[in-house]
């Protein structure tokens, strides 16, 4: 298979870590070498030097030491990351403060001769709010707060991307597995490095 760059977004709590993991599970077994990024992979270095509960909102300076990580991270995905490998990240997008985000890794993944994949998880409210609530994503230094799902929801569907090869995706009542394997099939009729 191309090389490809898979970015899934989505409110906090949707899935798109379990669906990231399960999606890389699935490239591995497909004799592929695939490389999983999450956003808190990125933001994690920083949160855990500050107090966050998870609740709370942070701080911009905050934000601005996370880009800095990330910038770090997309550097080295061009200069030294292994071309033949797939990268799947996932992101929350708000398209305010993440403005560029997807142009970025549109542009990175075709630095590096890649198919970029953008794909917005969704799911039911309620089921987001018992998702954000798991207490594995404390551990993390997720969100957890159980209102965020409803106060975006009631602000609008999550962030699109607008770029051609994105794919809305509901994974309300999929596994992560059935979800994975919807992504791959839709990247599968992407034209390579569309």
């Amino acid at each position: 298979m191309e090389p490809q760059i898979f970015l899934l977004t989505g409110f906090p709590g949707t899935g798109k870590y379990t669906v990231a993991r399960a999606l890389v599970e699935q490239l591995r077994l497909g004799g592929d070498t695939a490389l999983l990024v999450d956003n808190h992979w990125i933001n994690n270095p920083i949160f855990g030097l500050i107090e966050s509960d998870g609740i709370s909102p942070l701080l911009p300076e905050v934000w601005e030491r996370v880009a800095e990580v990330r910038d770090a991270v997309f550097r080295t995905l061009e200069e030294l990351t292994p071309r033949a490998w797939h990268v799947v990240t996932t992101a929350y997008l708000d398209g305010q403060t993440d403005l560029g985000y997807v142009e970025r890794l549109a542009a990175l993944s075709a630095a590096r001769g890649s198919t970029f994949v953008p794909v917005r998880l969704q799911c039911e409210v309620d089921e987001n709010v018992r998702r954000i609530s798991l207490p594995e994503r404390r551990e993390r230094m997720k969100a957890v707060d159980p209102e965020l799902p409803v106060r975006l929801a009631l602000k609008g569907p999550p962030f699109v991307s607008g770029h051609a090869n994105e794919l809305s995706l509901d994974i309300t009542a999929r596994t992560p597995l059935e979800a994975a394997r919807a992504v791959l099939a839709h990247a599968g009729t992407i034209s390579p490095r569309g």
